[in-house]
């Protein structure tokens, strides 16, 4: 490389914009190797409803962290960190440019500027959790933490389970918010140990409304193709729950609640849809504090040469 500092690219933005097409047209120009930065994708036999690509795909442009870990197993920021890392640091040596690409923020805010200094995680806190979630609601625990910060209670929502029961445990571990904990803008250098260069692309669609329609037709075409029968060959394997983290995912949960006659099929579809969109809002949300990033407007097709201008400008 040119440049005295090792390069990082990333691309991310919300569900259904477009990134997984954008790094594979890079891929197919650059000398790179792609990262994976989804919290679903990196689960081995969560294929259709995490939008994973095809088998040819990845056989063609292989994505690290893409099956990574049984489904049975919790993976965390933390553990992303690592593997990430290892990943990143093996395509400097071979002088290659790594990719990271994904929309899960949470990753990509703890390799980018470190991870928080959270406290680690206690079985007894979240099993009382949970238990008066599966009680009370997790409205209720939602409205705990709005009374005692109530610009987390905007930021994270209602209905956010995995990201509720995390701030509930940190603040009866601490008694302080888990916002206090979050990291600041600057990036940290602790995580890849030499000068990095990170760039960021971020996809963001032209039109919010489309967007939304669009990912309720790729939901649909989603149980077109057996999204439903995936997660029923999920269910036998016995030694998999709906409150594994892989399951607790937007759609696996909509698609488990149903098959086990919790809902009727429009209640399904409808609220899986509707957690979809709320995922991409949030993400939205979040991209937006990235000041430094290069915004590129997404309309019904990726503009794959603009992505490609994009990628030729930093070499």
């Amino acid at each position: 490389m040119q440049h005295s500092t090792s390069p990082l690219w990333v691309i991310t933005g919300p569900t259904g914009v477009g990134k997984t097409e954008a790094a594979m047209r890079i891929a197919d120009h650059f000398p790179v190797d792609l990262i994976s930065a989804d919290s679903v994708m990196v689960y081995r036999d969560l294929n259709i409803g995490s939008a994973k690509p095809s088998k040819d795909e990845l056989a063609r442009y292989p994505h690290a962290l893409v099956d990574h870990i049984d489904p049975e197993i919790p993976f965390d920021a933390g553990q992303f960190v690592s593997a990430a890392t290892a990943a990143i640091h093996q395509s400097w040596e071979h002088q290659r440019i790594p990719v990271l690409v994904g929309g899960t923020i949470l990753y990509l805010r703890a390799l980018l500027y470190g991870l928080d200094r959270l406290p680690a995680a206690s079985v007894e806190v979240r099993a009382a959790i949970r238990d008066e979630a599966r009680t009370h609601g997790w409205a209720r625990l939602h409205a705990e933490l709005e009374a005692h910060d109530p610009i987390l209670g905007q930021e994270i929502h209602p209905h956010h389970s995995s990201r509720i029961e995390r701030a509930v445990e940190v603040l009866r571990l601490t008694g302080s918010s888990i916002r206090s904990f979050w990291s600041g803008p600057s990036l940290s250098s602790e995580t890849f140990g030499q000068a990095c260069r990170p760039e960021m692309l971020i996809l963001w669609p032209e039109d919010r409304d489309a967007l939304r329609e669009r990912l309720a037709s790729r939901f649909d075409a989603m149980l077109a193709v057996g999204f439903l029968d995936e997660v029923q060959q999920l269910m036998q394997r016995g030694s998999l729950t709906h409150e594994h983290p892989s399951m607790r995912s937007v759609g696996y949960r909509q698609a488990w609640q149903y098959l086990q006659g919790d809902s009727d099929f429009e209640t399904m579809r409808g609220t899986a849809i509707m957690a979809t969109r709320q995922l991409a809002k949030r993400q939205l949300t979040w991209l937006r504090r990235e000041q430094n990033a290069h915004q590129l407007l997404v309309g019904s097709t990726l503009n794959s040469q603009a992505v490609l201008n994009w990628a030729a400008s930093l070499r």
